[in-house]
Formats: C-alpha cells, sequence, structure tokens
C-alpha cells in the first residue's frame, strides 16, 4: 500500500510527500546537467520548500475553507468568537475521512428525521380522516332524525319520541368525543396535573367493578380478581386518573367479550418499586397484526363490530396517555379465540 493511499492522511503530511517527490525529480534532473555537487542539494532544498508551502497552503486555505462551509450547512448551531477562535487554532483539523464520517452521520440523521416526519404525516392524515368519519355518523344521523321530524314526523307520535331519543343519543356520542379529544389534548400538553396519593388498588378496582355492575349483568359477565392476588397492595397514582384507565379496560372487555363470559383482574408485585395491574377477558381476542397500532387514537380492530358497539374509539389512546403520564408502560396480550389482557405499571407506595 503507497503512503498516498493511508487513511487519514493530514494535510502536511500530503505536502510533504508531494514536496518530497517534485524536489527529488528536480534534484536529479539538474544533477543530470550539472554534475556540481551543491546545485542538486539548492535545487532539493529550494524546490521542496516552494512546493510544500505551496501544497500546504492550498490544502488548508482551499479545501478545509470548502469543509467550513459544509459543516454551516450540517450544523444549525452558531459558534461564538471565542468558539471559532478554540475550533481554529487549538482543536486539531479533522481529516477528510473524519469529515466525511460526520457527513455521513448527519446525512443519516437527517434520513431518520424525514422518515419520522413521514410517518408523522400519515398519521395525521389517518387521523384526521377517522376523525372526520367519526363525527359524519352521529351528525348525518342527529339530521336525518331532525329532517324528517320537521317533514311532518314531529306531530307523528308512534315515531316522535323515538326519534328524538335516537337524536339525542347521537348527540351524546357527539359529546363524549369531544370530551375525549379534550383529555388526550390536556394529557398530551400537560395541563392535567397529576394529584399523586396511596391508595390500595384492588380497592379501585372493586369501585370500578361495582360501577360496571349492571352492563356487565346484561350480558352475564362475571368481574372477579384473580386469587392469590386479592391481597392489598398500596401503590402511588392519581386516583382518579388510575381509576378511569380501569373504567376504560373493563368497559371495553365489557364490551367486546363474550356474552356468560368473564373478566379476571390480577395484581402482580413485580419488585420493590413497581406493581403490575392486568384485566384480562375470554373474548374473541385480538388479530396479532392489530396489537401494534390497538392504542392509536381511533384504531379499531374489528370496525364493523366496533361500529354496532359504539364509543369513539379513543379509550385505549387515553389509557396510554395517562399510564405515560405517570412515567410508566402498558402494554397487551391477545389471541384469537382465547381473549385479551392489558396490563400497565405503578409504583409501588411506601408503606
Amino acid at each position: 500500500m503507497s503512503v498516498l493511499d493511508t487513511k487519514n492522511l493530514s494535510p502536511s503530511r500530503l505536502s510533504f510527500v508531494m514536496a518530497l517527490i517534485l524536489a527529488s525529480a528536480n534534484a536529479l534532473l539538474s544533477l543530470l546537467l550539472r554534475q556540481d555537487w551543491y546545485i542538486p542539494i539548492i535545487v532539493f532544498a529550494v524546490t521542496f520548500t516552494i512546493v510544500y508551502l505551496m501544497y500546504y497552503y492550498t490544502l488548508q486555505r482551499f479545501i478545509y475553507r470548502k469543509i467550513k462551509i459544509i459543516y454551516k450547512f450540517i450544523y444549525q448551531t452558531k459558534a461564538t468568537k471565542k468558539e471559532e477562535f478554540f475550533y481554529d487554532k487549538i482543536l486539531p483539523q479533522k481529516s477528510i475521512e473524519e469529515v466525511s464520517e460526520d457527513v455521513q452521520r448527519w446525512a443519516m440523521q437527517r434520513k431518520d428525521e424525514i422518515e419520522m416526519l413521514q410517518a408523522n404525516e400519515q398519521f395525521r392524515r389517518e387521523f384526521l380522516m377517522n376523525l372526520a368519519h367519526e363525527l359524519r355518523t352521529p351528525i348525518f344521523s342527529v339530521q336525518g332524525y331532525v329532517d324528517t321530524l320537521l317533514g311532518g314526523a314531529l306531530h307523528d307520535e308512534a315515531v316522535n319520541v323515538k326519534f328524538l331519543t335516537n337524536a339525542s343519543k347521537s348527540i351524546d356520542r357527539l359529546v363524549r368525543l369531544v370530551d375525549d379529544l379534550d383529555e388526550i389534548s390536556k394529557l398530551e400538553s400537560g395541563k392535567i396535573p397529576l394529584i399523586e396519593e396511596a391508595f390500595v388498588i384492588q380497592e379501585l378496582i372493586k369501585d370500578v367493578y361495582e360501577e360496571l355492575s349492571l352492563k356487565a349483568k346484561d350480558r352475564d359477565i362475571q368481574m372477579t380478581i384473580k386469587k392469590g392476588t386479592e391481597r392489598p397492595t398500596l401503590v402511588n397514582a392519581d386516583k382518579q386518573k388510575i381509576k378511569q384507565v380501569l373504567v376504560n379496560l373493563v368497559e371495553n372487555a365489557i364490551k367486546y367479550g363474550n356474552d356468560k363470559g368473564s373478566i379476571i383482574a390480577g395484581c402482580y408485585e413485580m419488585d420493590d418499586k413497581h406493581v403490575y395491574i392486568e384485566i384480562s377477558d375470554d373474548g374473541p381476542g385480538i388479530a396479532e397484526e392489530h396489537l401494534l397500532r390497538i392504542f392509536e387514537r381511533f384504531y379499531r380492530a374489528d370496525r364493523s363490530r366496533a361500529r354496532a358497539i359504539g364509543g369513539t374509539g379513543l379509550g385505549l389512546a387515553i389509557v396510554k396517555h395517562i399510564v405515560e403520564a405517570h412515567g410508566q408502560t402498558v402494554n397487551v396480550r391477545s389471541k384469537l379465540g382465547v381473549g385479551s389482557s392489558f396490563g400497565f405499571t405503578l409504583d409501588r407506595a411506601d408503606v
């Protein structure tokens, strides 16, 4: 491998090599033309000095000035006068290979940013499309009932109360949708402060079961706490927010579960600092391809069934935001024909 092929060749070394080659060539030429021994030495010294200075100056002033422009382009922070002096006079100059690595690293960062922006844009489009669809359904429903009533059905006692009741239900759905969107927006912006306190998680689960007992009774669904996890466990969190998480999870299990099925809550002590709470059902389950997106806003694994059941499609998104606002994680396990389990972690409270 030649000297010129060496990686990380500095400008001074490159200038030295080129000057040595040209000076040696001139010295040999002068030796052939003049037999005086001192002439080649003088030619070598003069040529070496001139060529070395020319190459070094060209590399330093021209190439590195171009490199400086590249760095101005790829770096967004502007250096102060002191920083510029430090970079120019104190720090060693980077080699071409190091500059190439910096540019490649910058290009990869920009590539990642572009991919992230594209994904966000795709998410935004899907969100707006889903939002429009969610709003359109109840709005068109209300519009249809009102137009029918205004068209003469208002005075028909056989249908007027029924149509007004259905219109009222659609308006309630709109209100829930707006409330859920407002809740998510506040959670994302951090405008809803967490009021943490110590409480027994099993007691909160029992409260949620009691609150949803009528809905579960309508479908003959049994709600229990898993044996072996009934022992009172203190957690530290925002009690009302965690109740909202549990209500959403249990309500989903009732909506999408099977008639005469069961819902089981488990509370597991992971370590000295964390507790894992899981809500499981024996419903139809969720296909694997949907699991990665199940917590997205308006995402529905079974859209046809979800439309029939109702809801805003924001329940699991709210669950995710509340849990992550506590600095914790939420996950889902599911298999078709077996059922689904939604779990999240909380901090244990000091006894």
